[in-house]
Protein backbone atom coordinates (compact mmCIF):
# COMPACT_ATOMS: atom_id res chain seq x y z
CA UNK A 1 0.00 0.00 0.00
CA UNK A 2 1.31 3.50 -0.86
CA UNK A 3 2.08 5.40 2.09
CA UNK A 4 2.96 9.19 1.99
CA UNK A 5 5.71 10.12 4.19
CA UNK A 6 5.81 12.80 7.11
CA UNK A 7 8.43 15.20 4.80
CA UNK A 8 6.75 14.52 1.64
CA UNK A 9 3.25 15.38 3.22
CA UNK A 10 4.90 18.59 4.91
CA UNK A 11 6.52 19.86 1.61
CA UNK A 12 3.24 19.37 -0.36
CA UNK A 13 0.98 21.01 1.92
CA UNK A 14 3.20 23.61 3.75
CA UNK A 15 5.38 24.47 1.23
CA UNK A 16 4.24 23.68 -2.08
CA UNK A 17 0.53 24.44 -1.70
CA UNK A 18 0.86 27.50 -0.47
CA UNK A 19 3.16 29.10 -2.77
CA UNK A 20 0.53 27.88 -5.40
CA UNK A 21 -2.22 30.00 -3.48
CA UNK A 22 0.23 32.77 -3.19
CA UNK A 23 0.96 33.04 -6.82
CA UNK A 24 -2.96 33.29 -7.70
CA UNK A 25 -3.31 35.75 -5.85
CA UNK A 26 -0.11 37.24 -6.71
CA UNK A 27 -1.03 37.25 -10.38
CA UNK A 28 -4.32 39.11 -9.44
CA UNK A 29 -3.02 41.65 -7.92
CA UNK A 30 -0.26 42.23 -10.91
CA UNK A 31 -3.54 42.60 -13.20
CA UNK A 32 -4.89 45.37 -10.54
CA UNK A 33 -7.79 42.93 -9.95
CA UNK A 34 -10.02 42.86 -6.71
CA UNK A 35 -11.42 40.09 -4.71
CA UNK A 36 -15.17 40.81 -4.49
CA UNK A 37 -15.83 39.90 -1.08
CA UNK A 38 -12.83 42.13 0.30
CA UNK A 39 -14.13 45.74 0.52
CA UNK A 40 -17.34 44.57 2.01
CA UNK A 41 -15.49 42.50 4.73
CA UNK A 42 -13.30 45.11 5.81
CA UNK A 43 -16.50 47.37 6.01
CA UNK A 44 -18.29 45.08 8.49
CA UNK A 45 -15.01 45.13 10.57
CA UNK A 46 -14.85 48.51 10.35
CA UNK A 47 -18.93 49.10 11.45
CA UNK A 48 -17.80 47.71 14.67
CA UNK A 49 -15.42 49.93 15.32
CA UNK A 50 -14.71 51.21 19.32
CA UNK A 51 -12.85 53.08 20.97
CA UNK A 52 -11.48 49.66 23.10
CA UNK A 53 -10.60 47.69 19.89
CA UNK A 54 -8.94 50.71 18.40
CA UNK A 55 -6.68 50.18 21.18
CA UNK A 56 -6.02 46.51 20.77
CA UNK A 57 -6.00 46.79 17.52
CA UNK A 58 -2.83 49.19 17.51
CA UNK A 59 -2.08 47.07 20.33
CA UNK A 60 -1.15 43.83 18.36
CA UNK A 61 -0.56 45.55 15.35
CA UNK A 62 2.93 46.75 17.11
CA UNK A 63 2.92 43.74 18.98
CA UNK A 64 3.54 42.04 15.37
CA UNK A 65 5.46 44.63 13.88
CA UNK A 66 9.53 44.76 13.13
CA UNK A 67 9.91 47.20 15.83
CA UNK A 68 9.09 44.44 18.62
CA UNK A 69 9.85 41.47 16.54
CA UNK A 70 13.62 42.24 15.34
CA UNK A 71 14.27 42.61 18.89
CA UNK A 72 12.77 39.53 20.77
CA UNK A 73 14.14 37.52 17.59
CA UNK A 74 17.87 38.75 17.94
CA UNK A 75 17.68 38.00 21.40
CA UNK A 76 16.30 34.48 20.81
CA UNK A 77 19.01 34.26 17.90
CA UNK A 78 21.75 35.35 20.77
CA UNK A 79 20.02 32.53 22.82
CA UNK A 80 20.31 29.79 19.91
CA UNK A 81 23.59 30.52 19.57
CA UNK A 82 25.38 29.56 22.67
CA UNK A 83 22.75 26.55 22.44
CA UNK A 84 23.32 25.10 19.36
CA UNK A 85 24.91 26.73 16.42
CA UNK A 86 22.34 25.04 14.08
CA UNK A 87 19.50 26.17 15.44
CA UNK A 88 20.76 29.59 15.48
CA UNK A 89 21.09 29.24 11.92
CA UNK A 90 17.50 27.76 11.05
CA UNK A 91 16.10 30.36 12.93
CA UNK A 92 18.31 33.28 11.52
CA UNK A 93 17.53 32.88 7.77
CA UNK A 94 13.32 31.51 9.15
CA UNK A 95 12.86 34.51 10.70
CA UNK A 96 15.25 37.17 8.96
CA UNK A 97 14.81 36.17 5.67
CA UNK A 98 11.30 36.31 5.99
CA UNK A 99 11.94 40.28 6.33
CA UNK A 100 13.94 40.37 3.19
CA UNK A 101 11.00 37.98 1.47
CA UNK A 102 8.80 40.71 2.08
CA UNK A 103 10.20 43.64 1.12
CA UNK A 104 11.39 42.12 -2.04
CA UNK A 105 7.55 40.77 -2.84
CA UNK A 106 6.48 44.56 -1.86
CA UNK A 107 9.09 45.71 -4.69
CA UNK A 108 8.28 43.48 -6.81
CA UNK A 109 3.70 44.02 -6.35
CA UNK A 110 3.29 47.77 -5.68
CA UNK A 111 0.04 47.65 -4.46
CA UNK A 112 -1.42 50.48 -3.33
CA UNK A 113 -3.45 50.61 0.47
CA UNK A 114 -6.68 50.68 0.62
CA UNK A 115 -8.59 54.22 1.77
CA UNK A 116 -11.75 53.32 3.17
CA UNK A 117 -11.75 55.17 5.84
CA UNK A 118 -9.18 57.22 8.27
CA UNK A 119 -6.76 55.25 9.41
CA UNK A 120 -5.43 55.21 12.61
CA UNK A 121 -1.44 54.38 11.96
CA UNK A 122 0.10 55.55 9.12
CA UNK A 123 2.26 52.92 5.88
CA UNK A 124 3.41 54.14 3.65
CA UNK A 125 4.99 51.12 1.73
CA UNK A 126 3.36 48.47 -0.80
CA UNK A 127 0.15 46.92 0.36
CA UNK A 128 0.97 43.30 -0.24
CA UNK A 129 2.02 41.06 0.94
CA UNK A 130 1.42 42.00 4.43
CA UNK A 131 4.88 42.19 6.65
CA UNK A 132 2.87 42.08 9.87
CA UNK A 133 1.41 38.90 9.04
CA UNK A 134 4.30 37.07 7.54
CA UNK A 135 6.83 37.92 10.55
CA UNK A 136 4.32 37.12 13.17
CA UNK A 137 3.67 33.80 12.07
CA UNK A 138 7.56 33.08 10.96
CA UNK A 139 8.50 33.83 14.43
CA UNK A 140 5.70 31.30 16.04
CA UNK A 141 6.32 28.58 13.62
CA UNK A 142 9.96 29.07 13.72
CA UNK A 143 10.09 28.11 17.55
CA UNK A 144 7.66 25.22 17.82
CA UNK A 145 9.87 23.65 15.21
CA UNK A 146 12.52 24.09 17.16
CA UNK A 147 10.91 23.18 20.44
CA UNK A 148 8.34 20.84 18.92
CA UNK A 149 10.61 17.38 19.37
CA UNK A 150 12.51 18.54 23.01
CA UNK A 151 12.43 16.23 25.48
CA UNK A 152 9.57 18.09 28.27
CA UNK A 153 7.89 20.22 25.57
CA UNK A 154 5.74 17.03 25.18
CA UNK A 155 2.73 18.66 27.36
CA UNK A 156 3.35 22.30 25.55
CA UNK A 157 3.18 21.46 22.55
CA UNK A 158 -0.50 21.59 21.74
CA UNK A 159 -1.06 24.74 24.02
CA UNK A 160 1.65 26.73 22.14
CA UNK A 161 0.39 26.27 19.10
CA UNK A 162 -3.01 27.73 19.86
CA UNK A 163 -1.26 30.56 21.55
CA UNK A 164 1.07 30.94 19.05
CA UNK A 165 -1.72 30.71 15.60
CA UNK A 166 -3.89 33.14 17.83
CA UNK A 167 -1.40 35.70 18.04
CA UNK A 168 -0.42 35.89 14.49
CA UNK A 169 -4.28 35.84 13.87
CA UNK A 170 -4.89 38.62 16.27
CA UNK A 171 -2.36 40.70 14.65
CA UNK A 172 -3.27 40.08 10.89
CA UNK A 173 -6.87 40.60 11.72
CA UNK A 174 -5.80 43.86 13.56
CA UNK A 175 -4.28 44.78 10.32
CA UNK A 176 -7.51 44.70 8.36
CA UNK A 177 -9.37 46.41 11.31
CA UNK A 178 -6.68 49.22 10.89
CA UNK A 179 -7.84 49.51 7.37
CA UNK A 180 -4.09 49.11 6.11
CA UNK A 181 -4.54 46.41 4.41
CA UNK A 182 -6.76 43.91 2.40
CA UNK A 183 -7.70 40.63 3.27
CA UNK A 184 -5.89 39.05 0.56
CA UNK A 185 -2.93 41.17 1.84
CA UNK A 186 -2.70 38.94 5.40
CA UNK A 187 -3.90 35.67 3.75
CA UNK A 188 -0.71 36.07 1.07
CA UNK A 189 1.54 37.06 4.55
CA UNK A 190 0.45 34.10 6.43
CA UNK A 191 0.82 31.53 3.49
CA UNK A 192 4.42 32.84 2.88
CA UNK A 193 5.63 32.61 6.63
CA UNK A 194 4.30 29.29 6.08
CA UNK A 195 6.11 28.31 3.17
CA UNK A 196 9.19 30.06 3.65
CA UNK A 197 9.47 28.35 7.55
CA UNK A 198 8.97 25.06 6.45
CA UNK A 199 11.09 25.33 3.20
CA UNK A 200 13.89 26.45 5.53
CA UNK A 201 13.23 24.02 8.04
CA UNK A 202 13.31 21.22 5.30
CA UNK A 203 16.81 22.02 4.06
CA UNK A 204 18.37 22.71 7.61
CA UNK A 205 16.64 20.12 9.60
CA UNK A 206 17.97 21.77 12.73
CA UNK A 207 16.45 18.96 14.88
CA UNK A 208 18.57 16.26 13.17
CA UNK A 209 20.39 15.22 15.88
CA UNK A 210 17.79 14.71 17.95
CA UNK A 211 16.46 11.59 15.74
CA UNK A 212 19.86 10.34 16.21
CA UNK A 213 20.31 10.81 19.72
CA UNK A 214 17.00 9.01 20.11
CA UNK A 215 18.03 6.62 17.73
CA UNK A 216 21.34 5.92 20.05
CA UNK A 217 19.23 5.30 22.75
CA UNK A 218 16.93 2.63 21.17
CA UNK A 219 17.95 -1.22 22.80
CA UNK A 220 19.93 -2.83 19.94
CA UNK A 221 20.77 0.83 18.65
CA UNK A 222 22.75 1.62 15.55
CA UNK A 223 25.93 0.82 17.12
CA UNK A 224 24.76 -2.63 17.77
CA UNK A 225 25.48 -3.16 21.54
CA UNK A 226 22.41 -1.89 22.96
CA UNK A 227 21.78 1.52 22.51
CA UNK A 228 21.75 3.03 26.05
CA UNK A 229 24.32 1.21 27.30
CA UNK A 230 26.36 1.33 24.57
CA UNK A 231 26.60 5.31 24.97
CA UNK A 232 27.55 4.80 28.24
CA UNK A 233 30.43 3.04 27.94
CA UNK A 234 31.62 5.07 25.12
CA UNK A 235 31.45 7.46 27.78
CA UNK A 236 32.82 5.81 30.31
CA UNK A 237 35.94 4.93 27.87
CA UNK A 238 36.02 8.32 27.09
CA UNK A 239 36.83 9.76 30.75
Amino acid sequence: MFRVSTSLLRLLLGVLFPLLLVGILAESVLDGERFAQEVPLMLALHAHASVTFDRLAILFTDLGGVDVIAPVSALLLVYFWFRQRPLALFFAVAVGGSALVTVVMKLVFPRLRPHLWPRLVTESDASFPSGHAMYSLALVLALLLLFWRRPGFAAWRWPTLGVGLAFSLVVGVSRLYLGVHYPSDVLAGWLCGLAWVLGVYALTRPNRHLSSDRQGLQPGGPDGSGGQGGSLGQSGTAQ
